[in-house]
């Protein structure tokens, strides 16, 4: 998993970058092919913003946060992407498959 981080009228610091890269490496966990994240902090007075999109094959993904602290708003848009994740790995299941009854060959 590819993470890059940018910042819009803030300095991204290293610690920064750092926390960003800790909280969002739990994302890699639902899918085994490697895909890419754009993370982009922002400050919208009086609030800290962060936004993320994620680069899945044939789909992608956003998700933004924010909060009065700039990492409050990082574990925030965390949360969100491994909601938006895990929703998004459910859909591509097929859950029917070998629950019907006439697949099931007891029907009758």
């Amino acid at each position: 998993m590819r993470i890059e981080t940018h910042g819009h009228q803030i300095e991204v610091t290293p610690a920064l970058r750092d926390y960003v890269d800790t909280k969002l490496q739990r994302l890699s966990r639902h899918f085994e092919r490697p895909f890419d994240v754009r993370t982009q902090l922002s400050l919208d007075k009086p609030h800290h913003k962060a936004e993320a999109t994620v680069a899945l094959p044939g789909r992608t993904l956003h998700a933004d946060a924010s909060a009065i602290d700039m990492y409050a708003a990082i574990d925030l848009l965390a949360d969100k992407l491994d909601r938006l994740l895990v929703k998004h790995k459910d859909r591509m299941v097929d859950h029917h498959r070998g629950e019907h009854p006439v697949r099931a060959g007891s029907f009758g």
